[in-house]
């Protein structure tokens, strides 16, 4: 018996080169990496919960003994025993360290 006369049938070549270009594309295509951390707003949380004492060290040498009560974008505010209490803005801090 004689198989009947079968045609192949093939995609046009335009639409699988489309679909391939696009796929290659797409997993080629690098990842940003995130804005921020935020390591160093867990690092104030994580100070201001256990109220620990700190000691901060401006950029003129200046230290500053204390505990961080709050910060936001630009400022730490320190509380200090004895003295009053101090609104240091971050751009002024060299380092600072635990106590």
């Amino acid at each position: 018996m004689e198989s009947p006369n079968r045609r192949l049938i093939r995609p046009p070549l335009v639409d699988a080169k489309d679909k391939r270009t696009t796929v290659n594309r797409a997993a080629f295509q690098k990842q940003s990496p995130p804005d921020t951390t935020n390591a160093e707003n867990f690092y104030y949380v994580k100070q201001m919960q256990s109220k620990t004492p700190m000691i901060i060290v401006l950029q003129d040498g200046e230290q500053i003994h204390g505990v961080i009560e709050w910060y936001d974008k630009t400022c730490l505010k320190v509380n200090r025993e004895g003295d009053p209490n101090l609104l240091v803005y971050k751009s002024y801090i060299k380092y600072m360290y635990k106590a």
